[in-house]
């Protein structure tokens, strides 16, 4: 059984719609559901103010059209499946504890937050501090996996606990930074400043990268458990060759300024 939200109003004002989310819309018939509250810029609103709702509820919801203004989507959702075939706002899947957000467009800002558990996925870019922290906050988030199939702004994985991050494209600056643990897997470009104030955790580059001068040079290696992740997300689709997968990756280990026990590991090739 499949629901269908598809949008017929565009909102003039970012909108808040944390409650569309597959666990919480499973148990509500299409009237309890249309009727659900959004927060259209100040002014309160509902789903049929912007959405035709059709379909039976169950575990899979699909949200049709242009997101980007819809903020919040999925957050916190504990189960159950999300399709959105367009863009969407900030915030989307944070604060995932389980089930899968699949976004067939552009994430905005802090896409899967903090996020616990689940699974996000982004066929388009992300943008700033994906899967990271909150301002203020000690910790991004502590578990789930995280698929970016574009590029990602700055920021990615800031924080980071536990979990993985994959980003097919290139990656702003600061990723990785204050990770305590983890994997950022960046296909890409890394930018600037990777895993600045890195406790542990790993973040791996499959391009030359500029590293702080708090990182030092290890050793030249082929780590067992890293083939195992990167055969792992070929097979989500990423697009990662064999040389790359089963190559040598130099080690470096940091960041010393604070533990020095995360790393960095950059392919070598085969």
């Amino acid at each position: 059984m499949t629901l269908t939200l598809r949008l017929h109003t565009k909102p003039e004002a970012p909108v808040e719609a944390a409650c569309l989310r597959p666990d919480r819309l499973a148990t509500l018939s299409r009237e309890a559901i249309g009727a659900l509250p959004l927060l259209h810029g100040n002014r309160p609103a509902s789903v049929d103010d912007f959405f035709d709702v059709s379909g039976e509820p169950g575990p899979e919801v699909t949200l049709d059209g242009d997101l980007r203004a819809f903020k919040w989507l999925g957050h916190e959702m504990a189960g159950g499946t999300l399709r959105v075939t367009g863009a969407v706002g900030r915030h989307a899947g944070a604060g995932m504890t389980g089930g899968r957000l699949e976004v067939a467009g552009d994430a905005d800002d802090w896409a899967g937050a903090e996020m616990a558990g689940g699974r996000l996925v982004i066929h388009g870019n992300a943008g700033q501090a994906l899967g990271g922290g909150y301002v203020g906050s000690r910790q991004g988030m502590t578990g789930g996996e995280i698929i970016v199939h574009g590029r990602a702004g700055d920021e990615a994985g800031r924080a980071m606990r536990r979990g993985l991050i994959a980003i097919g494209g290139d990656c702003g600056d600061f990723a990785g930074a204050g990770m305590l643990a983890g994997t950022l897997v960046v296909l890409g470009q890394l930018g600037g400043r990777a895993a600045a104030g890195m406790r542990r955790g790993t973040l791996v580059s499959l391009r030359p990268a500029r590293l702080l001068p708090t990182f030092r040079f290890a050793c030249v290696y082929r780590p067992t458990f890293l083939r195992l992740y990167l055969r792992y997300l070929r097979d989500l689709g990423l697009p990662l060759t064999e040389g790359q997968v089963a190559g040598a990756y130099a080690r470096y280990s940091g960041d010393h300024l604070e533990l020095g026990r995360g790393e960095i590991l950059l392919w070598e090739g085969v």
